[in-house]
């Protein structure tokens, strides 16, 4: 039975992958805040849409509440095909981390 290969994921798709591996669902600004310096403002949401297309995360709509006056939010999370596209990326990283080791 022939593998499939593994689909390419960029430095920020994992940490992107990684941070709402840990979360129910988060805004782009949160996980640019919490990305350490990883993510930028001005990248974010492209990055995020080419995830969604790519079937790694779904987003939806968080209604603004009334008091606050503003607009909807837009949420994140990571799919079920996301986390396994993460977890043989870390996987595979570990591996390589052992052989250069050696």
């Amino acid at each position: 039975m022939a593998t499939r290969p593994l689909p390419r994921l960029s430095h920020k798709e994992a940490l992107v992958l990684g941070l709402l591996a840990k979360s129910d669902g988060l805004y782009g600004l949160q996980m640019v805040a919490n990305s350490g310096g990883g993510l930028k403002r001005g990248t974010i949401y492209v990055t995020l849409g080419r995830m969604e297309d790519k079937g790694l995360i779904r987003s939806w709509t968080e209604e603004a509440p009334e008091s606050a006056g503003g607009l909807p939010r837009r949420l994140y999370a990571a799919t079920p095909q996301g986390l396994r596209i993460l977890k043989a990326w870390s996987a595979l990283a570990r591996a390589l981390k052992t052989a250069v080791a050696q």
